[in-house]
């Protein structure tokens, strides 16, 4: 390149960065979307302050609804979207409104579709602006679901009305709303982490289990125990609050893996149709905190953490200094006592617990150990798996003698393994196929297997023939006592 070209490129290069770094002295100017507001609001929104509010991502239908409910209390409410590209996505309203460069104008209004129940959806309002009158004021509420992509963990709204007062009272209301017409409220529900695995993302509804009395086996008086602390505390909850008594209780149900502590949850379940459940278990523990809050909106409720001896020792997720089972306790403790919640923990390792437990005291107040059945509950348990078989009373009763120190989960996968062999076989389940599939669960080289499927062990941790057994926890939703 020539001197004379060089110097010239030089000179131009400064001229741009010069030119880049002088203000924009251009004005906003009102968009096409901008005029369509102030039609509605009867003066230019330019000049209106903004009432903004962040909703978690889990409550976007329950948003949607609440706003659409408050709309329709006026005739000429309308709801319109936004066109502009993807710079729409970054701007806030107030820019939407007026801009110096990019036009944007009504257009459609974006829908995602959300779970309002085990098998039901909705089409959400994602990106959409409503139009409508509430307190006999003009407003306009923006509202945007949350999105990693645009930098929002949160469901945002913006609202902007002619009286900022009209703002204040409409977020107020619309919170009221949402927590009414709530689609968690009487459900069974789970967190999920969102698509990158950082926050919370959108509710897993559950069905609700259909586990009866008959179904959990335990020792005399031990779930009606629990039943009376769970449940029995909630039938009476105005009676016990004039007493001057609180309503919230922290339950631990411990014992071995596979002994029933899942399936007592579910019989809860099964017996509290109209109450709220949160499930937490693994990963989505961390979420305990927006977890409680939704249990108090959502009162009466049921919280449930599953395992927690798996996080005993684990760290918040920022590595705070105290570990994740203490913001579980600090959670329980967090809820006023004229909330109607009901805590409820297992686990298989309440030795783990206890340090905690000692240090934040008052926050369980029933621990309930779920043992290892005895004789007379292994030939309950074995009669209620073989129910729908021909083996005899007295196979299952010896096989019940013979199975010492075995889990439920253990009587459940031996009538299974018995049918198996059978089927294989080709020919009827009978007594036979019951005594051989307990030989081969029994014997010492199936020491992992029985291991897995609740065979049981010593209290020094081997075997009764001195075999040590893995302990892998619990697989699933084990039934059993």
């Amino acid at each position: 390149m020539e001197s004379t070209d060089r110097a010239l490129v030089t000179d131009l290069q400064r001229l741009v960065q010069r030119l880049n770094a002088l203000p924009d002295t251009r004005e906003p100017q009102t968009t096409p979307l901008g005029a369509s507001i102030q039609e509605h609001l009867g003066v230019d929104p330019r000049a209106l302050p903004v009432t903004r509010e962040q909703v978690s991502p889990h409550r976007l239908v329950d948003t949607d609804i609440a706003l659409a409910a408050l709309a329709a209390a006026d005739p000429d409410a309308r709801l319109i979207g936004v066109s502009g590209g993807m710079e729409r996505h970054h701007e806030d309203l107030q820019n939407l409104l007026a801009h110096r460069y990019t036009t944007f104008a009504p257009g459609p209004v974006e829908y995602v579709t959300t779970a309002t129940g085990p098998s039901t959806t909705r089409q959400t309002v994602s990106f959409g602006i409503h139009l409508f009158r509430f307190d006999g004021s003009p407003v306009a509420v923006l509202v945007r679901n949350a999105s990693q992509m645009f930098g929002r963990e949160s469901v945002t709204l913006e609202i902007a009305a002619t009286d900022e007062a009209v703002s204040t009272r409409l977020v107020a209301r619309l919170h009221e709303v949402m927590n009414e017409r709530s689609v968690i409220r009487g459900n069974v529900v789970s967190f999920t982490s969102d698509e990158f695995g950082n926050g919370i993302g959108a509710l897993t509804f559950l069905a609700r289990p259909e586990v009866g009395p008959g179904d959990v086996v335990l020792p005399d008086g031990v779930l009606d125990g629990i039943r009376g602390h769970v449940i029995g505390i909630g039938d009476h909850a105005e009676r016990l609050l004039a007493l001057g008594q609180h309503l919230k209780r922290g339950v631990l149900l411990y014992g071995p893996p596979g002994t029933g502590k899942t399936l007592t949850v579910e019989h809860l379940l099964t017996s509290t149709p109209g109450r709220t459940a949160i499930l937490l278990q693994g990963g989505s523990l961390r979420f305990v905190a927006e977890a409680a809050r939704l249990a108090r909106a959502m009162a009466p409720a049921m919280l449930v953490f599953e395992d927690v001896d798996l996080v005993a020792m684990e760290r918040g997720m920022f590595g705070g200094p105290q570990p994740l089972l203490f913001e579980i306790l600090d959670a329980l403790d967090g809820v006023g006592g004229d909330a109607d919640i009901a805590f409820l923990l297992t686990t298989n390792r309440v030795d783990m617990l206890e340090p905690a437990l000692a240090q934040r005291p008052g926050r369980v107040d029933l621990a309930v150990e779920i043992p290892l059945p005895d004789a007379a509950a292994r030939r309950t348990l074995l009669a209620l798996y073989a129910r729908d078989t021909a083996l005899t009373t007295a196979a299952l009763d010896a096989a019940a003698d013979r199975a010492d120190r075995v889990t439920a989960s253990f009587a459940k996968e031996l009538v299974r393994r018995a049918a198996l062999r059978a089927a294989l076989a080709g020919h009827e389940l009978g007594d036979a196929d019951l005594a051989t599939a307990l030989d081969e669960m029994l014997d010492s080289a199936a020491s992992i297997t029985r291991a897995l499927v609740g065979g049981g062990d010593g209290e020094d941790g081997s075997d009764s023939d001195g075999t040590t057994a893995m302990s892998f926890g619990s697989f699933g939703h084990q039934p059993g006592m």
